[in-house]
């Protein structure tokens, strides 16, 4: 795809639902995307902000290639304007970098010498420098390496349906149940998040939820149960969900973090929607895998650090039942 179309003497850039409209040099609202000579051009292609070799538990995906390292990067810029991102230094950031040049193939070539399993296009939103992600992960493809997208879920239909040639695993943020809370605050849609998630289950791609508790803004039981109830009969009853606690951060400094009965509570309406696998992160506690249908745990991890794993070839060692995921 090109990523943008042409209208009369602008643009309208595809890489996400915004579909800024741009005029010659303009920017579109991610900071990275700019009309150039009637094209769009990736102004932070090949400059990154943020490399490094995670856990694949920290993206969070907890049934993707366990225990394996992830070669992580991300750049500056966002279409979304979240008051709680925990990683705003970069993603609510307009400067490029251009001294710092990693090109597709040498991203590619590091994560394969490293002996990461996958690529993470992380830390802030990929979908704005979407041209270079795809080009880097079609460069591991060729490795034999996987790719994961940790996203908003506002990426344009375009774009999601291109992602199927080359992703393997997805984290979605699905941040709130409350249409206008998305609209006002957080400057995207709820429909379209939705719409992004049920499109990456039926693309086949592995797809792990994750949502942010915030105090005072999405921890109502009514929108808490809601965003289960989504998870389970919009998604399917095997879509892990994340359950992760707010600390103070950005412009929410003075808003206090997530209590450790609210992340009960939490996980308690998950399992009540009957979701097989909800996980509880940025908290001091043990999370565990449990088979579904006879209860024998299966893993169970201290923050990213798997000390129990007993999951064979995909299924549960006990009963035998598959295990969703991708585990090799």
């Amino acid at each position: 795809m090109d990523y943008f179309i042409p209208k009369e003497d602008r643009i309208v850039c595809q890489l996400c639902r915004h579909y800024c409209t741009l005029s010659e040099g303009q920017i579109g609202m991610c900071h990275v995307e700019q009309n150039v000579g009637g094209k769009l051009e990736c102004l932070v292609y090949a400059h990154p902000s943020a490399v490094h070799i995670d856990p694949i538990e920290k993206k969070p995906l907890f049934h993707f290639l366990p225990q394996s390292s992830s070669f992580s990067i991300g750049t500056v810029g966002c279409n979304l304007r979240c008051p709680f991102c925990q990683n705003w230094q970069i993603s609510q950031n307009s400067v490029i970098d251009t001294s710092i040049t990693l090109m597709p193939h040498e991203a590619a070539q590091i994560a394969k010498e490293r002996g990461c399993a996958s690529i993470s296009y992380t830390y802030n939103e990929p979908t704005v420098w979407y041209p270079y992600a795809k080009e880097i992960g079609i460069a591991g493809k060729k490795l034999g390496l996987r790719n994961v997208f940790v996203s908003s879920g506002f990426e344009s239909p375009e774009v999601s349906e291109d992602l199927a040639s080359w992703l393997d695993a997805t984290n979605i943020d699905l941040k709130s149940f409350n249409a206008e809370y998305y609209k006002k605050t957080l400057k995207a849609t709820l429909e379209g998040v939705q719409e992004t998630l049920k499109t990456m289950v039926r693309l086949g791609i592995w797809v792990e939820v994750t949502t942010l508790i915030v105090p005072g803004h999405n921890d109502s039981e009514d929108e808490l149960r809601a965003i289960a109830e989504f998870i389970a009969t919009e998604l399917g009853l095997h879509v892990p969900w994340h359950i992760s606690a707010f600390h103070p951060d950005y412009k929410m400094t003075d808003t206090s973090a997530t209590s450790i009965e609210t992340m009960h509570r939490a996980y308690r309406f998950g399992k009540e929607a009957g979701l097989y696998y909800v996980y509880l992160g940025n908290v001091p506690l043990p999370s565990e895998t449990r088979c579904p249908e006879c209860d024998t745990q299966l893993i169970v991890r201290h923050g990213y650090r798997t000390v129990l794993f007993t999951i064979h070839d995909g299924h549960c060692p006990k009963c035998n039942r598959t295990i969703e995921g991708v585990w090799k």
